[in-house]
């Protein structure tokens, strides 16, 4: 299967969660074991050497668990507040559609360790750019973000400033 024949799994839902909004769901993707498989190895590839993954609840762990075990290495899991016993960070941020809190778990990331961030969908860019402002001042080495679908139009991208980017497809 090609990647834009697996991405074509992705499907629109328009006004979800609300009226005017299309919500590209990626359930159909996850369900499709060959396009799954297909989207895994293109984030593994597109993340490059890395030592670590950061993932943010909830669709992003599916993906960078994946990842990780396709290269071996191992994942952070960024949560939503009040989910962990012990937080080395925290960072309120905006959403697509309201404000939210990400915490980094304690002892997640060594100083200098490269990561990289994989999540489903870069939207307006304030979960990616939490959890990178969270790995960077526990003292990781961000060294580029992986992402399924990037919605074009809400300028997630300009909140990264020159951190490398890699999508898979872009609406």
């Amino acid at each position: 299967m090609k990647l834009d024949d697996a991405l074509d799994q992705i499907a629109e839902l328009p006004d979800f969660p609300e009226p005017g909004v299309v919500f590209r769901d990626l359930t159909p993707l996850f369900g499709h074991p060959k396009a799954f498989s297909v989207v895994i190895d293109a984030l593994a590839d597109a993340v490059g050497e890395v030592d670590q993954l950061a993932a943010v609840e909830a669709r992003g762990f599916v993906l960078a668990a994946a990842v990780a075990y396709a290269k071996g290495i191992g994942v952070t899991l960024v949560r939503k507040a009040g989910k962990l016993p012990s937080v080395a960070g925290r960072v309120d941020y905006q959403l697509e559609y309201g404000t939210a809190t990400l915490e980094l778990p304690a002892d997640a990331v060594r100083t200098g360790q490269r990561v990289a961030i994989v999540d489903d969908v870069l939207a307006t860019g304030g979960t990616v750019a939490a959890t990178r402002e969270l790995l960077t001042e526990a003292g990781a080495d961000v060294r580029s973000v992986a992402v399924v679908l990037e919605l074009a139009a809400l300028g997630g991208r300009d909140k990264l400033g020159d951190l490398p980017l890699h999508v898979l497809r872009t609406v």
